[in-house]
């Protein structure tokens, strides 16, 4: 029977907040190898796939799971996308302008950072992130949008913020690498929820699956796969919903979790 890894990319399969934008040769090896023998290999990322680097997207890999859930690819063809309710995506935008609150929205394909949204402008500039993906103006109203990312003036302006979320029951949000930045999401897509759907398209048991994370966004997949494995720069909250714990990202924790835990 074919097993399907899932792999997780800020923090597990690269790291840019330490300058490693690219896979190590080691861990590239481990995942061809994962796949010469039949398995599957597939992205498990929050980033939409306009973010997904050029290295990443030739790479290979089997399929994408993008904007946390929300928009899954498999053999270069969408089987799954899902976005944002208009009129939850009008209110929040709304909340948002009059709070002073800097937001990012993502679609498949391009990414919209309003003129006024300069410092969130910039980190991703700075973390490597095309430029020639990002446009600086509203999308069209008709665009579908699969993920917002927040960015907060103050601490009370960022609780302010997830009052607003969670007044949508249908939505919520997540912590990202600043404690002023929120991801938010809709409930019914997750990492998981999209892992499930893919392992279906598939016709793989769960009992076959394997997942490699790192952060927050990461909790419920690592939970719900065959075998969660946590990298060794994950938090102690993440590690607790791991079934193994692999080395860092900086150590190749990818590449030693696989011959581990899945080539056993």
């Amino acid at each position: 029977m074919k097993k399907a890894i899932f792999f997780d990319i800020d923090g597990t399969l690269i790291n840019c907040l330490t300058d490693q934008y690219t896979m190590s040769n080691k861990v590239q090896d481990a995942i061809k190898m994962v796949q010469a023998q039949g398995n599957y290999a597939f992205i498990a990322s929050g980033r939409p796939f306009a973010f997904i680097d050029e290295n990443i997207k030739s790479f290979g890999f089997d399929g994408f799971i993008l904007a946390n859930g929300a928009h899954i690819m498999i053999n270069n063809s969408t089987i799954y996308q899902s976005p944002f309710d208009q009129s939850f995506y009008n209110t929040i935008l709304e909340e948002f302008n009059t709070r002073h609150i800097q937001y990012i929205l993502e679609s498949t394909e391009n990414c919209y950072i309003p003129e006024q949204s300069v410092e969130f402008y910039d980190f991703y500039k700075g973390i490597g992130i095309p430029t020639s993906s990002i446009k600086r103006t509203l999308p069209p109203k008709d665009m579908g949008i699969l993920k917002i990312e927040a960015l907060c003036p103050t601490g009370n302006i960022a609780k302010q913020c997830i009052e607003i979320i969670e007044s949508h029951e249908e939505y919520g949000c997540f912590k990202s690498i600043d404690p002023r930045l929120f991801e938010i999401y809709n409930k019914k897509n997750t990492k998981a929820t999209a892992i499930i759907r893919a392992l279906e398209y598939l016709n793989i048991p769960v009992e076959h699956s394997y997942a490699f994370g790192d952060g927050d966004n990461d909790t419920e997949m690592l939970s719900t796969v065959n075998c969660g494995i946590a990298m060794g720069n994950a938090s102690d909250f993440v590690k607790s919903f791991a079934k193994e714990i692999t080395d860092s990202v900086a150590d190749d924790g990818v590449a030693s979790g696989i011959m581990k835990y899945v080539l056993k």
